[in-house]
């Protein structure tokens, strides 16, 4: 398994959310954002953080302490149910190396030794196959 660590989301991140804003990263999210819009996520992520509502990391792995990619989760309501929304992204130079499963993998072991045990899900469209092997590889199952 490759070798990744999770930083919790700090202040310093801002740079690395930035690089993470290019068309091929944000391509399933709705392109771009603005700058304006790249603060705003940030100190969305730095609050959410603080509230327990929300947990972000920066993806570290050796050689590369500022950041290679982003992964977390969310509480929303899937269903009528609540449950914890995961989400990543890694750098275009960094992909096809297992950062992306990895991650996520040390991020659902970060969640349940936080003690949060609600299901969690990953929504990635139909036609992401780079997301949807990810989900396959760290274990999730095709519930919808």
């Amino acid at each position: 398994m490759t070798d990744v660590a999770l930083i919790p989301w700090s202040e310093d991140d801002l740079d690395l959310l930035r690089r993470a804003n290019t068309p091929e990263l944000m391509d399933q999210l709705g392109g771009p954002e603005t700058d304006d819009e790249v603060r705003a996520r940030h100190e969305r992520y730095l609050r959410l953080g603080r509230e327990g509502a929300a947990h972000q990391f920066r993806i570290v792995i050796p050689d590369h302490p500022e950041g290679v990619g982003i992964v977390g989760y969310w509480q929303r309501e899937w269903r009528g149910e609540p449950v914890l929304e995961a989400g990543w992204s890694v750098e275009a130079a960094h992909r096809g190396r297992g950062i992306a499963p990895a991650a996520v993998i040390e991020m659902l072991r970060t969640a349940r030794e936080r003690g949060d045990r609600l299901p969690v899900h990953a929504f990635p469209r139909v036609d992401n196959p780079a997301s949807n092997s990810v989900c396959r590889k760290a274990g999730f199952r095709l519930v919808g």
